[in-house]
């Protein structure tokens, strides 16, 4: 008799290797796996394996959340004289140790230790030695100093003309906002002082962040500009709802910024996007409470750059004052806003659920010139849950310019305010919507 499996030992068999599968799958942390890239054979040839593609970035990443390998040499803070017990300003410290980290041509590691560490301004900046991207290791906690003009400039901690580096860690960053809140104006005055940034990328290029902390930050918590594939993983942001301008993640002149499994809890936007912001990719984020995710405002300076290729996914919004928002400014500059995806949200109790507004920060006693900030190619999919307006779809662009290709499918939301629940109704002006699937939009809109 040759050589056979009997049906039950195949069964076990196979049920062993998918357990062997699954245990494979929990040990890849949290970062995105790797994916499989190779074009499908032609019909009728036999389809070889296709191989693992590794981006070269993450597979680093993936390895230093696993902790320094015997090759690269480690710059802890604390050599350089840096106080863990928060007393005083350790910043000197801290710019040194990355000077000699940036700066080392082998394998290197900036580590900042437990333990409480008092900050004013400080710059990470580049050009570094090596080949390999530099890692950053935060596990205490950052407290910024608390009195505003000891930072003349915007940001509190600045990382600026780096190529490749990994910032991992469960460090936090606590601004200690709370001593300057009241001092800030902006939500007043369109030409007030900004706030310093708690986390500031500027002429950045390939970085990973995982995992990092910011808790009341004075102004914005986290702002992206002029850089280039950044991406944002397990982020968590938190300041009260009533904290002034501390958007969570500003994002302006950049291009391929990923921000993925994200939760925000702040007093403004949770994440906005101005101008020349380009492929930018949103997906499961938590946010709220905060102001929702907006592009905009937009049109507000002369020559800027336009915005295109916005997709936020598969995220949930609760409490919020705005769900998804699109802002620009009356009687400005031209530029334009184009292919804006949202998909598969889900809100919850949201105020103003899908709001395009044209005429942002519009006083009712003077008269409204249009905007000509051109928005076109948007799209509105899967949106369900509940809406505290009656109004949860509010459409109000450009006299000038209209709205053009406004897409919308499958959208199911529903009233639950006072004095009654019931259906949601519309508000829409100079609009070309395109209708799909379950959702009554009004006549005026077609």
């Amino acid at each position: 008799m040759g050589k056979t499996i009997s049906g039950f030992a195949g069964f076990c068999a196979v049920r062993a290797f998918l357990v062997l599968l699954a245990l494979v799958g929990l040990c890849e942390g949290m970062l995105p796996r790797p994916v499989r890239g190779m074009p499908r054979p032609i019909s009728g040839t036999v389809s070889p394996r296709r191989p693992i593609i590794e981006d070269p970035l993450l597979a680093q990443a993936r390895q230093a959340i696993r902790g320094p390998r015997p090759t690269e040499k480690v710059f802890n803070v604390l050599k350089y004289g840096a106080d863990a017990s928060g007393k005083k300003d350790s910043s000197t410290s801290f710019i040194k140790a990355w000077s000699d980290a940036c700066h080392w041509k082998g394998k290197s590691r900036l580590l900042i230790p437990r333990g409480n560490f008092l900050l004013g301004e400080v710059v990470f900046q580049g050009k570094c030695a090596g080949r390999d991207a530099k890692v950053v290791e935060i596990q205490g906690i950052l407290k910024a100093l608390t009195d505003p003009s000891l930072f003349p400039q915007d940001y509190w901690i600045l990382f600026e003309l780096i190529d490749r580096i990994i910032i991992i860690g469960s460090g936090i960053l606590d601004g200690q906002g709370a001593s300057v809140w009241k001092y800030s104006d902006c939500n007043i005055n369109s030409n007030c002082q900004r706030m310093p940034i708690s986390l500031k990328f500027n002429m950045v290029k390939n970085a990973i962040v995982n995992k990092l902390s910011s808790v009341n930050s004075k102004g914005f918590h986290v702002g992206v500009t002029n850089s280039n594939n950044i991406r944002l993983y397990n982020i968590r942001i938190s300041a009260p709802a009533k904290s002034p301008n501390t958007d969570g993640i500003h994002i302006s002149k950049s291009n391929k910024i990923m921000i993925a499994k994200g939760v925000i809890k702040t007093g403004d936007d949770c994440i906005s996007m101005i101008q020349g912001s380009t492929n930018i990719k949103i997906q499961k984020v938590f946010c709220g409470p905060g102001h929702g995710i907006s592009i905009g405002s937009l049109g507000k300076y002369q020559n800027e750059a336009d915005v295109r290729g916005i997709t936020v996914r598969n995220c949930t919004l609760t409490g919020t004052e705005n769900g998804v928002r699109i802002k620009t400014w009356p009687d400005s500059p031209p530029s334009a806003a184009s292919n804006l995806i949202f998909r598969d949200i889900v809100m919850k109790n949201v105020k103003n659920p899908i709001i395009i507004d044209q005429e942002y920060n519009h006083h009712n006693n003077k008269k409204i010139i249009s905007s000509r900030v051109k928005i076109t190619d948007v799209y509105y999919e899967n949106i369900m849950g509940t809406s505290m307006s009656p109004i949860a779809i509010s459409l109000v662009c450009s006299k000038q310019f209209p709205c053009e290709r406004v897409h919308f499918n499958n959208i199911n939301l529903r009233y639950v305010g006072l004095p009654q629940s019931g259906p949601i109704t519309f508000t829409c002006l100079n609009t070309k919507a395109v209708v799909v699937g379950r959702v009554q939009m009004p006549r005026v809109c077609k």
